[in-house]
C-alpha cells in the first residue's frame, strides 16, 4: 500500500537565521524552516507553492529499525517524478555490514531502480544528519536535495565534523535542508540510547 506524503504550503514556512539560508564554508545551502504565522505572504508566481515532505516514511523506517535493535535512522529516496524509489532503515547489525546505513541502502536501491549510478533530480530524506561516509555517497550519486531531521554534532558529516560538501574534493553539493521533523527524529534516538544505558 502506498503512503501519502504530507503536503505543506511553502508560504507556511519562514527562514531562520537572517538571509534566505546560511551557507557552509563552500556554499552548501542549509535552509532552516519553521511554521510561519504570516498567511498573507505571497509565494511563487502568483500561486502558492507546495513543499511535499516524505519524512514521515523515513520516521516509520527509523521506528522499524528500532524494533530490529538497530539505531533508529530511516531514509527515503524520491525520484524527480515525486515517486518513492526506495525506503529503508539502518541494517548494520542485521546484515553484519558497517556500511548498511539507511542512506546507503536507499542509494543502492535507487540506482538499481533507475539503472544509473547517478540519482539526478532525486531527493533524499533522512531522519539524522548523514555521517561522512553517507555524505560522500550522496555527493557521488549526485542527489539533488538532502532533507534531514536531527543534527548529529558527534558523527555528522554535513553541518558538523567532516562537512563533506564543503571540501574542494566534493564534486557535487546537494541543496541541504535541515530540521525537517527534527524533534521527533531526535526523540527516537534519545529514547533508543536511554534504554541501552
Amino acid at each position: 500500500m502506498r503512503r501519502r506524503s504530507q503536503r505543506l504550503p511553502c508560504s507556511d514556512f519562514e527562514v531562520l537565521d537572517g538571509p534566505i539560508f546560511k551557507r557552509l564554508s563552500r556554499g552548501t545551502p542549509i535552509l532552516k524552516m519553521q511554521p510561519s504565522l504570516d498567511k498573507s505572504r505571497p509565494s511563487g508566481h502568483g500561486r502558492p507553492m507546495a513543499f511535499e515532505s516524505f519524512m514521515e516514511i523515513a520516521l516509520d523506517e527509523a521506528r522499524k529499525a528500532t524494533s530490529r535493535g538497530e539505531v533508529p535512522v530511516g531514509a527515503v529516496l524520491v525520484g524527480p517524478d515525486r515517486q518513492v524509489l526506495a525506503h529503508a532503515g539502518n541494517r548494520t547489525r542485521e546484515l553484519s555490514d558497517p556500511t548498511a546505513h539507511a542512506e546507503m541502502l536507499v542509494i543502492r536501491e535507487g540506482t538499481v531502480a533507475l539503472a544509473c549510478e547517478r540519482l539526478l533530480g532525486c531527493d533524499l530524506y533522512v531522519t539524522l544528519e548523514p555521517c561522512a561516509m553517507c555524505a560522500a555517497a550522496i555527493a557521488a550519486a549526485r542527489v539533488a536535495r538532502l532533507y534531514y531531521g536531527a543534527s548529529d554534532p558527534k558523527s555528522g558529516g554535513v553541518a558538523h565534523g567532516a562537512r563533506i560538501f564543503s571540501h574542494p574534493q566534493s564534486h557535487h553539493s546537494p541543496e541541504v535542508y535541515d530540521g525537517i521533523a527534527g524533534a521527533e527524529a531526535a526523540t527516537l534516538l534519545r529514547e533508543f540510547f536511554e534504554i541501552r544505558r
